[in-house]
């Protein structure tokens, strides 16, 4: 059979458009296809020489092949490199509409290239994530939440749509746990939502205006995510020192902030992601001092407060508020598991009544069944059981991965020692591309979370965690990538 010669590409993106050029080239293959100018068969260019005709890196155009593949376009054939196989989609649409602008005209952002393959690679058999943000599932307590189950499956006497701010016997066991950490919030002040980032999508959605800042740490997760750049809004990143957010640095920005629009301040104060620090109590009291003095309303992320495991619990700023000036966050994702999506909102009651609106708008409330099982789980004493142990695992694993680190890496980097949560924050003493050895690490079954996602300037850090991979597969899986960091350095 007479092998295919690859066609030539006289054409380069946009570097300067608000297009991604990833997406750029998907939409330009798809349009060759969808013409008739590329047929069926019609075989790419090698990917180097793909990137060098589109004057963009290899993980681009890697991103680029992973999309189309997707969309049953191309597929990579043996011997014979990437072809078209498939020009179905253009032939059920014969008015050949141009998708291209659709998919730039939403008015959700894209997430960064890197997340999208992060996300689609978290479900890859035998990846080992180190990354992960995410608790391991051999950890959820299964037989306690079978028990909880099955006692709340008893009480349920009908599945029907729930009132807007979310079950009343689950708020009510909220309630009574967040006293325990000196949070006062009576049930009427509780938003049940579908995880704890509905939880900014709805305050993005309706409380601030286009325009406004919203000011963060520097690093933090926030800037991995789209949810407010989408709804018009800027992030202003602030330095941390090891006692957390250098606050005092706020105040030369906040003018400037307020002239143009509204602002606020957006924290996860203990076992912050993604460098695990942990704000002292003194700096969260004078914190909580410049922001009522300045009028600074907080988004305070408590997704990890409940997971310290040395020294007193820190207090939340939730709990430091007389003003009502603080928006706290929970979720029950980074505690049990992420497939419950339950998360809860506390705040003012004309706040929380306003969002719980916007929420029946959205979605018509969060899982019944979650929200009946995760009542029963906290009134029961099982989650506190629970919880106890968790923490004393995560010790071990934070332990242990500390060790593998100093054993496999301290001449390489160096990085936090975390008091409680999930992470790691390594940072590479010598020069290195992230972007190469995140994409190296990949071919190897490695899977890394750049820090690059979550900083406001390059930097040559990452994020790991120990909460995810078992003591032998974090130390497997770290050994594996310094010797991938010691090809290239």
């Amino acid at each position: 059979m007479k092998r295919a010669t690859p066609i030539s590409i006289p054409w380069q993106p946009e570097k300067d458009s608000t297009v991604p050029v990833y997406r750029q080239i998907v939409q330009y293959v798809c349009g060759k296809v969808a013409r008739g100018e590329w047929p069926v068969g019609t075989r790419l260019p090698s990917q180097r020489a793909l990137a060098e005709a589109f004057g963009v890196n290899r993980s681009t155009v890697t991103t680029a092949l992973e999309e189309l593949t997707s969309y049953g376009v191309v597929a990579g054939r043996h011997g014979a490199g990437t072809q078209v196989v498939s020009n179905t989609w253009s032939l059920l649409l014969p008015q050949r509409p141009d998708w291209g602008k659709f998919l730039s005209a939403g008015f959700f952002r894209e997430n960064h290239p890197a997340v999208q393959t992060i996300n689609r690679l978290e479900f890859v058999p035998g990846i080992t994530r180190l990354g992960t943000g995410e608790l391991d599932p051999r950890l959820f307590p299964a037989e306690l939440w079978r028990a909880s189950a099955k006692k709340a499956v008893g009480e349920i006497q009908s599945l029907g749509y729930l009132e807007p701010l979310g079950l009343r016997e689950l708020r009510e066991a909220l309630s009574a746990h967040l006293a325990d950490q000196g949070i006062s919030a009576p049930p009427s002040c509780i938003l049940i939502t579908s995880g704890a980032l509905q939880g900014l999508q709805l305050i993005s959605a309706c409380l601030l205006p286009r325009g406004a800042t919203v000011f963060t740490e520097a690093p933090t997760y926030l800037k991995s995510l789209q949810v407010f750049q989408s709804a018009g809004m800027k992030l202003s990143g602030m330095p941390m020192d090891g006692e957390g957010l250098q606050y005092w640095k706020l105040a030369p920005a906040l003018g400037e902030a307020r002239r143009q629009g509204s602002s606020i301040l957006y924290t996860i104060p203990t076992n912050q992601n993604p460098t695990g620090i942990t704000m002292g109590e003194r700096r969260r009291e004078d914190l909580m001092k410049f922001c009522v003095d300045h009028r600074l309303p907080v988004i305070e992320d408590g997704a990890y407060q409940e997971l310290c495991w040395e020294g007193p619990d820190p207090t939340p700023l939730k709990a430091l508020d007389q003003t009502g000036s603080v928006l706290y966050l929970g979720s029950a994702s980074k505690t049990l598991a992420p497939g419950l999506r339950v998360g809860w909102i506390v705040a003012p009651e004309p706040i929380v009544q306003r969002l719980g609106d916007v929420k029946m708008q959205m979605d018509y409330g969060a899982s019944s069944v979650s929200q009946w099982i995760l009542a029963e789980f906290l009134t029961s004493g099982r989650y506190r059981q629970y919880l106890s142990a968790l923490k004393e695992t995560l010790k071990k694993r934070r332990d242990h991965a500390l060790a593998v680190l100093e054993q496999a890496c301290g001449d390489l980097a160096k990085w936090n020692r975390p008091t409680g949560g999930f992470y790691i924050w390594l940072t590479f003493q010598r020069e290195i591309s992230m972007e190469k050895l995140f994409v190296r690490a990949g071919k190897e079954g490695i899977l890394l979370n750049p820090g690059d996602l979550y900083d406001f300037a390059e930097n040559r850090s990452l994020r790991l965690s120990y909460a995810y991979t078992s003591c032998e597969e974090f130390a497997a899986g770290v050994g594996k990538l310094m010797g991938i960091v010691r090809e290239m350095v």
